[in-house]
């Protein structure tokens, strides 16, 4: 740190990540699946693909965080999105790309894309 605003920059930044992550009870949530499972399966870098990408696309009311264990092993990496009286979607088989993708034309466009979630695939 050489500056005071430097300082207020990173506690500004480290702010808008908290949020990201805590929101309130009208906001979107997006779970990631960071079991063992989801783990092994690649859902880390999915789940600061989503936190950097909300942030970037400076979404209000969307909280991005993770989950254990969602049930569906053979589908990992395992992204949900709960948002107010819509129903849930459950997206599967998650790379980087698609966490892109679900962020701008989901989250940000309000489409859910068919192709990724778990109707899709069964």
């Amino acid at each position: 740190m050489k500056s005071l605003d430097e300082l207020k920059a990173l506690r500004d930044k480290a702010k808008a990540n908290m949020t990201i992550r805590e929101g309130t009870s009208e906001s979107t949530r997006v779970v990631v699946g960071m079991a063992t499972c989801g783990i092994a399966a690649g859902a880390r870098p999915i789940l600061s693909t989503l936190v950097r990408e909300v942030a970037d696309e400076k979404l209000e009311g969307v909280v991005v965080g993770q989950t254990g264990c969602i049930g569906i092993c053979m589908y990992e990496p395992v992204v949900e999105v709960f948002a107010p009286g819509k129903p849930k979607v459950t997206y599967v088989k998650m790379t980087p790309e698609k966490a892109v993708d679900v962020v701008r034309r989901h989250l940000k466009g309000g489409q859910v894309i068919a192709e990724y979630t778990i109707g899709a695939e069964a």
